[in-house]
């Protein structure tokens, strides 16, 4: 008599780099815990801003019975909110047009032209940003007040380059390595200048680079303070970052309108992330591949 065939399906072998159900469990909880980390101070700042105390936050488990949006509604009316949100984005949307633009022209020359000097030239931008900020503003103030850019947009927005123009030409400078040298000769070929090369055919390849670089520059900008408020003098100028010292005194703070504000700065962040993010991961990881 023989024996029937088994009808055992065959053991599915795991491959390399898989996970077991407890590995997966694992990274499951890690990943759940490291949200809620990160989600925890933004949850906690908007909870604290529904207070209508000021010391609310000493007492934080009676707000939620008195919640109120009173906060948002005072901040909006009652200070310079928009005047901050105005100064705001023309100094942070200025800064990343002018520091972009002008890392991605210094990235550029450094990774395709050999002119004497071009290692040196990466490793003074790269010293530059060894030195404190309390250290630079002192000079730099002197020279912005006999430029008579003090108090000015425009002067906030070129010291802010100075901090980041070093680092994203870094950052774009590998990322160039990163696009074939052919691109330049076929463009060559075709007749292109060396400027028409690289605004034509090489800054649209170069898209995930240039998002990774402005969005460092937006927030750098956005939320800087040291800067902000030596060089702006007039109220009506100041940046979120500095218009929220406004509700600090000598002797008393108003955390609940500084938790509103706080809230209110996000949203232009958050919707300049958004614009941004399809192009931030990829050029994070392409920017590493040559050094």
């Amino acid at each position: 008599m023989t024996s029937s065939p088994s009808t055992h399906a065959p053991r599915k072998q795991r491959r390399r780099g898989d996970l077991g159900p407890v590995g997966q469990a694992g990274t499951h909880v890690t990943l759940a815990v490291a949200s809620l980390i990160a989600l925890f101070p933004i949850v906690w700042l908007v909870y604290l801003s529904l207070g209508p105390d000021k010391d609310d936050y000493l007492h934080p488990g009676g707000i939620f019975a008195k919640a109120t949006l009173d906060n948002y509604s005072f901040v909006l009316t009652n200070t310079e909110f928009f005047n901050w949100l105005w100064s705001t984005l023309v100094v942070a949307g200025g800064t990343t047009l002018f520091g972009v633009m002008s890392a991605a022209t210094t990235g550029y020359a450094v990774s395709r032209m050999r002119f004497p000097g071009h290692r040196s030239l990466m490793w003074v931008l790269l010293l530059t940003q060894a030195f404190p900020i309390a250290v630079l503003i002192v000079p730099m103030y002197e020279i912005f007040s006999q430029l008579r850019l003090v108090d000015s947009h425009l002067g906030l927005i070129l010291v802010n380059c100075t901090t980041i123009v070093p680092y994203c030409s870094w950052l774009l400078k590998g990322y160039f390595d990163t696009i074939p040298v052919e691109l330049d000769e076929a463009g060559m070929i075709d007749g292109l200048t060396p400027f028409g090369t690289f605004w034509r055919l090489i800054l649209p390849l170069a898209r995930p680079g240039l998002a990774v670089a402005a969005f460092y520059a937006f927030i750098t900008a956005f939320a800087e303070v040291a800067f902000a408020s030596t060089f702006l003098l007039d109220d009506s100028k100041y940046t979120f970052a500095v218009g929220l010292q406004s509700f600090i005194s000598e002797h008393d703070a108003q955390w609940n309108l500084m938790a509103a504000t706080a809230v209110l700065i996000a949203i232009p962040v958050t919707i300049f992330f958004y614009l941004v993010q399809r192009h931030v991961v990829t050029g994070l990881t392409a920017g590493g591949v040559k050094g």
